[in-house]
């Protein structure tokens, strides 16, 4: 008995040594870029605003449960994956990032209209954007699809600068602007489909909230003065 215990003991001190040395090497990018999958979202990562900020920073929530579900479970799911299945193509590729991982970086743009405008924070300054993101989380909360961050912006880390924009930003820009756009992506495909859909899935000037339409225009969104410059 005393023997079988001291084996499950070291069996147990071994594994844990052994998860806390994979910690800090599964953490790493160039890590997640070993899988052929990834690779495509990790170069376009390098590139991105965000290129400081590592992929568990987004993708893994933080505390306990967080850890467990989106590092240990989804992580031994992709190996399996990997080695038993058939892995998705990297255009086919979808990950849910929680809006409230986005706010613990990005919680000040809840207070845009609230401020005056020469109070907003950079870069939103120098783009005039007045839109009122505290009440879109709220709807989206109230819609319980799953909505939230990533519904516009779903490609600013994994997407590239279009027709000489200075950053990725939310196509509902692209279907204003007089230039049709086609993303370089497999048609159809899952990335091709987040890359076109726009801000107009809502703002089409037929849907209603609270009562009035959803405008579609510029100036809902930026104030007037600022918004050629970086638009059109």
């Amino acid at each position: 008995m005393g023997k079988s215990l001291t084996l499950i003991l070291a069996t147990f001190a071994v594994l844990a040594l052994g998860g806390a040395a994979a910690i800090p090497l599964t953490n790493q990018p160039t890590f997640c870029a070993s899988c052929h999958t990834i690779k495509p979202a990790y170069d376009s990562w390098v590139g991105s605003s965000h290129k400081d900020v590592t992929c568990v920073d987004c993708h893994v929530r933080p505390g306990i449960s967080g850890f467990l579900h989106d590092k240990v479970y989804a992580g031994l799911e992709d190996v399996a994956i990997t080695f038993f299945g058939t892995p998705t193509e990297p255009h086919d590729l979808q990950s849910h990032v929680y809006s409230s991982v986005c706010l613990g970086c990005h919680r000040a743009i809840l207070r845009v209209n609230e401020l005056p405008a020469r109070d907003l924070p950079a870069p939103v300054k120098e783009v005039g954007l007045i839109m009122d993101h505290r009440e879109h989380m709220k709807v989206f909360d109230q819609r319980g699809k799953g909505e939230g961050c990533t519904t516009c912006h779903s490609r600013v880390v994994h997407g590239t600068p279009i027709k000489n924009y200075p950053i990725v930003i939310p196509r509902g820009h692209v279907q204003l602007d007089d230039q049709p756009h086609e993303p370089n992506l497999p048609p159809d495909s899952k990335l091709w489909k987040t890359t076109m859909t726009d801000c107009m899935v809502c703002h089409d000037g037929k849907q209603t909230h609270e009562g009035d339409v959803l405008s579609n225009k510029c100036e809902t969104c930026h104030l007037p003065d600022k918004i050629g410059e970086f638009l059109f």
